[in-house]
């Protein structure tokens, strides 16, 4: 009888004692070096970046992503309104760590020459790489975060990624710690779960939550502009390899290459014009578009005229050589539910660094 009431009270301890343990386990934050708050294509490039440097192999890395993993299962047959434009700098750094290998195997145009001209004069520049070479590339967002997204999976014993992860509150260690509080900035989760962090990227956008909550300034004023983005499709296939860009006295116009068959747009207006053509038939938008392009309705003979003196005179002292004026093709439809409004704005940050934190990508 002794020995059964022995053994009932060793198991009760047993019990007891793993569940302080796991008590107190569960009350002692995880630390790590790095914690990069926002898994878009910034953040998600740095986690790949910080993963793949074998000098960080020791570190440990997370990321705080609140939304859920974004990598295609199969790629979409329709192309996104949402493109950025890679530079070749750009892509090398993608490469670097294995993404750009990715976005290959997906979906992306390169462009080996830009043409950006006047809707008021005949005032043209262009920028031509060798033949050989592509001046940079369009590529989806979309595909740039599943490329990223792909590879943090091939980096999981490296970087550690919390999809799906809200932040409600960091809080900051003194400068210069005395030794008495702690000297690491603390994370709280929606969860429940707190962290700690030696060092706190921001990547988490225009609207940084790191950053007020640093307590770092903005300085910030609107353009009073819209821009306009939709996926159009061309009248014809062609070669579609250069991005054209065209000054409108509303504001600039761009095309950029997609597909031999697709191009994105992105114009930049006024508010009450973006209304406009957000609301426009199918029709009567892409009558706009070409319109935009190809319509010599802005020209003013005094700004060509003034234009062309202006030519002559400086051709005495610097030799010119004549840009081959092209148009460019024209628009046969826009895809369905593609226009979108986004309005501009400068938003920069006062300072980007402080103790133990950091912004990176934080612009508008």
């Amino acid at each position: 009888m002794q020995r059964l009431c022995l053994l009932h009270f060793l198991k009760l301890h047993r019990i007891w004692t793993l569940r302080q343990g796991r008590a107190l386990s569960s009350a002692v934050p995880a630390v790590y070096d790095v914690v990069i708050s926002g898994g878009g294509m910034v953040g998600s490039a740095m986690a790949c970046a910080l993963g793949s440097d074998p000098n960080l192999r020791h570190k440990k890395i997370l990321l705080l992503e609140a939304g859920h993993r974004k990598a295609f299962d199969c790629l979409p047959e329709i192309f996104s309104n949402r493109v950025s434009s890679i530079t070749p700098g750009s892509a090398a750094l993608l490469a670097s760590f294995g993404a750009w290998d990715l976005i290959l195997a997906m979906r992306f145009k390169p462009f080996k020459r830009m043409q950006v001209w006047d809707a008021c004069s005949d005032a043209l520049i262009t920028f031509d790489k060798d033949a050989m070479e592509d001046m940079g590339y369009i590529v989806e967002n979309d595909v740039i975060i599943s490329a990223l997204t792909q590879q943090l999976d091939s980096l999981s014993k490296r970087v550690e990624v919390l999809y799906r992860s809200r932040v409600l509150d960091y809080k900051w260690p003194p400068p210069y710690n005395n030794g008495e509080a702690s000297p690491w900035v603390e994370i709280e989760l929606s969860d429940g779960q707190k962290l700690h962090t030696r060092l706190l990227i921001g990547a988490d956008g225009h609207n940084s939550m790191v950053r007020s909550s640093a307590g770092m300034q903005t300085v910030q004023w609107g353009y009073n502009h819209v821009a306009i983005v939709a996926t159009l499709h061309l009248s014809e296939a062609t070669d579609n390899n250069v991005s054209w860009q065209r000054f409108l006295p509303s504001g600039p116009i761009a095309l950029l290459p997609l597909s031999d068959t697709c191009s994105s747009l992105v114009w930049s207006t006024s508010p009450e014009h973006a209304s406009q053509l957000v609301n426009m038939d199918e029709e009567s938008f892409v009558d706009t578009v070409n319109s935009a392009f190809w319509s010599n309705e802005n020209h003013s003979e005094f700004i060509t005229s003034a234009g062309s003196l202006l030519h002559s005179a400086l051709s005495f002292f610097t030799p010119s050589g004549t840009s081959a004026r092209q148009l460019p093709p024209s628009v046969a439809r826009v895809e369905k539910n593609s226009r979108a409004a986004f309005p501009l704005g400068l938003r920069h940050a006062t300072e980007y660094i402080r103790h133990r934190v950091a912004l990176i990508g934080y612009y508008m």
